[in-house]
């Protein structure tokens, strides 16, 4: 006879919930005396489990007793407050909450008659976040407006979408301007922009879109400017090729850079080249007066997207995207089986998100805005991107205070990029020695021939102590290679 199989629950559950909760909340309290980097080596995890599932269930005391032996030895502590690598990834209890919420009701909301809630809060949420930052009305939903804002799972995925979006309208129009040409000569001819300094998902989104990606040299300060933009249009243009599509950032990975939207905007328009922004971490700032002058020229571009999922408190993923034109994307997707359809599809009151995204399945993330949205305020917000631009600045002047290191680009928002004055190859045993020692977490990235650390301000728990305690901990393993 077969062992009945242990189910957990409402009355267990309701238990078990409570324990997690406790000890997702003794993880944050004690985060900071966590070993930020992890000290094991690749397929350390593998001889700890059993080579296959258990026959019969299992406790979850004993699930959990092997997170702390087994998972917890093997993390990097994103949200450690000395956590200074890559970008932020946001985190918040109001947003927690909200996606065990979502997990709860576990709805996919591919259509609106999936899960009214799920599309409608969504619409009016990307509403809610387009006025926090004053996107021109245009790529606002509204009541009755042709544009709109979507969830998407990543800034990757917003720029694949959109340049995918493009690629079909700009076949669709050539067609119709040369009958003769079938779609496989247009795609021959397609070629799509971005900064030197640009994201590799762009460079991805070429090639899972199968057409050509050149990259615009940027300046000196590491931006695109409209006479670098217009060399490469007027040599591709003379060469018979299609240039359709320029992705331009607003907050580059390497040194958080931006390029000039008010000079390459008109000359997009004017191109009749789709126009994307990419302010995956940088568009968080915009929710600031005295940061939104970098959004300026967002008018001409055709979407935009940023990620409250860095550094507005809402946890991964939430990537909000802005669209003028719906259309354009759904026309790009829409597929229409009996299946998903619905009796209110044609109402024009209603968004069925599948025509928006890779996915057909969504979950029901607005949630998680709407609850950080709600409970910290616009004004909470700011204060939490003020804070962490502040913390930046300070980190910034120390470094300045030392004659031995120089500062490699502006700091203009939560980003420091540094090195000591010499070779790359000091640059590379500094970080070598500074992620070694396990107290910090930093990553690097290469501004022309340069081997550059990067000081990105993470944590949402992080304070001037840790500023201190970072660069103390810098400058004394810089001494020790020095004089070594």
């Amino acid at each position: 006879m077969l062992p009945t199989p242990v189910s957990m629950d409402t009355t267990e559950f309701r238990k078990r919930g409570k324990e997690m909760v406790d000890y997702i909340a003794d993880y944050f309290e004690q985060l900071e005396e966590r070993q930020v980097y992890p000290d094991v080596e690749p397929g350390y995890l593998r001889p700890l489990i059993p080579d296959s599932a258990p026959q019969e269930p299992e406790s979850f005391e004993d699930v959990l007793k092997d997170v702390e032996r087994i998972i917890m030895p093997g993390v990097t502590h994103w949200h450690s407050p000395y956590f200074f690598a890559y970008f932020p990834t946001a985190s918040s209890f109001p947003a927690l909450l909200a996606d065990v919420l979502s997990g709860g009701i576990g709805c996919i909301g591919f259509s609106w008659a999936a899960s009214p809630a799920c599309t409608e809060l969504e619409t009016v949420m990307l509403d809610w976040l387009g006025k926090m930052i004053n996107l021109p009305e245009e790529f606002l939903a509204g009541k009755d407006g042709e544009g709109g804002g979507v969830i998407q799972g990543s800034a990757s995925e917003a720029t694949l979408v959109t340049l995918l979006a493009a690629r079909t309208k700009t076949i669709r129009r050539v067609q119709s301007e040369n009958p003769e040409l079938t779609e496989v000569d247009i795609m021959s001819k397609l070629v799509a922009y971005a900064s030197d300094q640009a994201h590799s998902s762009v460079e991805r989104a070429g090639l899972i879109g199968g057409v050509k990606i050149k990259n615009i040299p940027s300046d000196d300060k590491f931006t695109v400017c409209g006479s670098a933009l217009k060399k490469v249009l007027h040599e591709d243009r003379a060469a018979g090729l299609i240039p359709f599509f320029f992705c331009a950032t607003l907050g580059t990975t390497p040194c958080c850079s931006f390029d000039r939207l008010l000079e390459l905007g008109p000359i997009c328009n004017k191109e009749n080249i789709w126009m994307h922004i990419d302010a995956a971490y940088a568009g968080s700032a915009f929710i600031c007066p005295e940061f939104r002058h970098l959004l300026n020229g967002v008018e001409f571009a055709d979407s935009f997207n940023f990620n409250p999922h860095k550094w507005l408190l809402v946890n991964f993923d939430c990537s909000a995207m802005w669209v003028k034109k719906r259309s354009d994307l759904t026309n790009a997707f829409k597929l229409d089986p009996l299946y998903l359809q619905h009796c209110h599809q044609e109402s024009g009151l209603v968004t069925d998100y599948r025509h928006w995204q890779i996915p057909l399945g969504r979950r029901f993330r607005s949630l998680k805005m709407w609850f950080v949205f709600r409970m910290y305020g616009v004004k909470g917000l700011q204060e939490y991107i003020r804070k962490h631009v502040k913390l930046s600045h300070e980190f910034e002047n120390l470094v300045l205070q030392d004659k031995r290191f120089e500062i490699c680009a502006e700091v203009t928002l939560g980003l420091v990029c540094f090195r000591l004055k010499g070779s790359n190859e000091l640059n590379e045993a500094l970080l070598k020695s500074i992620n070694e020692a396990r107290k910090i977490h930093l990553v690097p990235c290469h501004l022309r021939e340069k081997f550059v650390l990067r000081f990105a301000i993470c944590s949402r728990t992080v304070e001037s102590v840790h500023i201190q305690f970072a660069w103390k901990h810098i400058s004394e393993l810089a001494t020790e290679l020095l004089n070594a």
